[in-house]
């Protein structure tokens, strides 16, 4: 199991409080140290719908162009791509990967059906 985010998100707190409290095994890939490659980005846009994946409700996607918005909410990847790998900070978190599924954002109840 994976678990992609930053560190000092509140939410990405509360996921790993819950994974370490249930002794569950897993890896943090903290964007902010180990960056986003292009390799990841392909994975994520492959797997999640990009209004899931990515955070409208945040500043930096707030701060972006009205062009680049609408290319995003167009669902143009190769647009979503570019501001994932200059923004892994846009990228809404957490993101855990469990078996080739995966889920975002951060609910127990969810975590508890997932792992």
């Amino acid at each position: 199991m994976k678990i992609y985010g930053i560190k000092n998100c509140d939410t990405m707190k509360k996921a790993l409080k819950w994974l370490d409290a249930q002794a569950a095994a897993y890896e943090f890939h903290d964007y902010k140290k180990a960056g986003l490659s292009s390799e990841l980005a392909d994975t994520f846009l492959a797997n999640i719908e990009i209004e899931q994946l990515i955070n409208k409700r945040g500043t930096t996607y707030r701060a972006l162009d009205e062009d680049t918005k609408a290319k995003i909410s167009a669902l143009d990847k190769s647009v979503a791509k570019q501001v994932m790998l200059d923004n892994p900070s846009i990228i809404k978190r957490p993101v855990l990967e469990h078996n080739g599924q995966y889920l975002l954002g951060f609910k127990a109840e969810q975590y508890q059906e997932f792992v």
